[in-house]
């Protein structure tokens, strides 16, 4: 009768178990698949960091549901409970720069200071965002170097996102001989800007003497542009100045020092 009673306990046992755990794969699954479908739902939301969730919650729920089959066995999960966490601490305090890493990657993926395809200043480096994983961001340089950056690297540092806003403006000092007309000069300058199609006409264009040199009076341009259109533009103003200063014969003087002898002094 006890034998019988013995293999009764065991095939309920045997059934809940078995009914846990269907529940736990229909249940992780579902979670998982609703994450996922939340990240997939809103573009600005990073599919990577969902996806890494929704795998660590099907995980979760499966761990849970593997402590409640071994107690319905009677096998004590307290000791194997502190054991898997002595053993996490371990492997955590020997991972501690990884660990390290896939949190920043979370909190980078989480916060989106940048995307890719970004031009950005990131941990010393600069260049466009090719990828950005839960440890590392990879970047290539403006001559086509690539370098994978430790994601706490990045987290711990200032971040430049050079692409975040759609509008620059593009700062340049051009000096001119103290004998020139400032107001031809000046003149010259607007003249240059208003044949740019790059150069936005709101905010205005900032053409002002803000300098005077020690070989040159300096006008301060300031030009807002399209952040697709920056360097382009500016490169395309310095080249257009020059030319326009040549037709005009504006001059833009050499750096000079005037060098003073005083007798019984060697120079």
């Amino acid at each position: 009768m006890d034998d019988m009673n013995w293999y009764v306990a065991l095939a309920l046992n045997v059934a809940i178990a078995a009914a846990i755990l269907v529940a736990a794969f229909w249940l992780s699954s579902f979670v998982k698949k609703q994450i996922v479908r939340v990240g997939l739902k809103y573009e600005e939301l990073d599919d990577t960091l969902f996806l890494f969730l929704a795998s660590l919650s099907k995980y979760a729920i499966l761990a849970i549901a593997t402590t409640f089959v071994l107690s319905r066995f009677g096998i004590q999960t307290t000791s194997l409970v502190a054991l898997l966490g002595a053993a996490g601490l371990a492997i955590g305090l020997a991972l501690q720069g990884t660990l390290s890493n896939l949190a920043a990657g979370v909190m980078l993926l989480g916060f989106r200071p940048f995307k890719t395809g970004d031009f950005v200043e990131v941990g010393g480096y600069s260049g466009t965002v090719k990828e950005v994983t839960l440890f590392t961001t990879e970047i290539a340089t403006s001559d086509n170097v690539q370098i994978t950056i430790p994601n706490s690297d990045i987290w711990a540092s200032s971040i430049k996102n050079y692409s975040y806003y759609d509008r620059r403006r593009c700062d340049i000092v051009i000096g001119v001989s103290y004998d020139t007309d400032l107001k031809k000069a000046e003149a010259a300058l607007h003249k240059v800007i208003g044949a740019d199609t790059r150069a936005l006409n709101d905010p205005e264009p900032f053409v002002k003497v803000t300098n005077l040199g020690d070989s040159s009076v300096d006008f301060t341009l300031r030009i807002w542009a399209m952040a697709d259109d920056f360097w382009d533009m500016k490169f395309g103003l310095l080249r257009a100045i020059k030319e326009e200063f040549d037709r005009q014969s504006i001059d833009i003087p050499f750096p000079t020092s005037i060098q003073i002898e005083i007798p019984g002094k060697s120079a």
